[in-house]
């Protein structure tokens, strides 16, 4: 049976809206998505078991954050909703690297709307009144799933809403805030002092995970994805990206084009299963999406449920404990069945 870590306090974020190509557009990533996993699961009491996350504060967060992004997210909504009065809140001017070529990095702003631009790189991700409550839910939804895992259970599933993979160590954007799964990785390499693998397949590549262990030897980080080139977030996922100093080989972007199906896809997977097989960690952390089956409204693969079960499998092949987090995936008819066919395959495979 396995654990799965969830927590109401989600729901706290709860955006309408997010501005793509200049254009508001209806928010893709809502409460409805870790309402639908949480009832599909819940219809299979035999299988899974709800677990209430415990809380872990902000230590574990700043060990892998910048305590000024911790500290803003903290205190953004009162400051934005208080300065500007705004209901839902995405920054209008955003720092770029050519703004200041040549002078060194910027200062942190002291103006609510300045600090928005300075935090978030992008106008997908808006702060409305909750979501600081339930970016630190989905934190501990994380880290409880990982204490599971290193307490002895070969599989635990943390249900993370906001997802997180997209948040660099001093940025948020993509729908994500604090980067679940790198403060779960993080937490278990340091904490046991053995080597852990991230192993990202969303749809979409998880920048923010790259970036933060891209110069670690400790902590491999794997990713099936969209091609950047034509797949957000355009400026990170490229097959050249192997890590640098003592992480150097150890990141592997595999990029995939539009179109991508299950023999595809799982071929792929295999390239990824024999990099992690080879890197040979303790403990693998799955960053799942499910932004890859056919239907998704924001991506362009075309995988069946099937995929997802065949995909679970060939990762319990590793014979390693997993800790499984939830990222992407926005059909929300089948977001649930999707999932569960994930979770299913992976123990019908051990």
């Amino acid at each position: 049976m396995i654990p799965v870590v969830w927590t109401p306090v989600h729901r706290r974020h709860a955006p309408t809206l997010e501005i793509e190509f200049g254009r508001p557009v209806a928010q893709y990533e809502l409460p409805a998505r870790a309402d639908e996993i949480q009832r599909a699961l819940a219809e299979a009491p035999e299988s899974f078991r709800l677990v209430e996350p415990v809380s872990h504060g902000t230590g574990p967060i700043e060990a892998v954050h910048d305590p000024g992004l911790v500290s803003f997210l903290g205190t953004a909504w009162q400051e934005v909703h208080g300065e500007e009065g705004l209901a839902e809140a995405v920054p209008d001017t955003v720092v770029h690297p050519a703004l200041r070529a040549g002078m060194g990095p910027a200062p942190a702003p002291a103006g609510a709307a300045a600090r928005l631009g300075y935090w978030c790189f992008e106008t997908m991700t808006p702060l409305v009144e909750g979501t600081y409550e339930a970016a630190r839910a989905a934190v501990d939804v994380a880290l409880t799933a990982a204490d599971l895992v290193l307490g002895g259970e070969p599989v635990a599933y943390g249900l993370c809403r906001p997802p997180g993979h997209h948040a660099p160590s001093a940025a948020y954007g993509g729908y994500c805030y604090f980067n679940n799964a790198g403060i779960a990785a993080h937490a278990m390499a340091s904490s046991t002092g053995t080597r852990v693998t991230v192993l990202d397949v969303d749809y979409h590549h998880g920048n923010g995970t790259q970036q933060i262990f891209y110069e670690r030897g400790d902590v491999q980080y794997v990713s099936l994805h969209g091609d950047p080139n034509r797949a957000y977030p355009y400026f990170a996922g490229y097959a050249e990206e192997t890590g640098a100093g003592p992480g150097a080989g150890g990141n592997l972007n595999l990029p995939l084009p539009a179109g991508t199906d299950d023999d595809r896809y799982l071929a792929a997977l295999g390239q990824a299963i024999a990099a992690i097989d080879a890197f040979d960690p303790a403990v693998v952390v799955v960053s799942l999406g499910v932004d890859t089956f056919h239907l998704d409204p924001i991506a362009d693969f075309v995988l069946s449920t099937e995929a997802f079960t065949r995909s679970a499998a060939a990762v319990a092949g590793l014979s390693r404990p997993v800790v499984v987090l939830q990222e992407g995936g926005y059909h929300l008819p089948s977001i649930g069945a999707n999932v569960r066919a994930w979770l299913e395959g992976l123990t019908a495979g051990s």
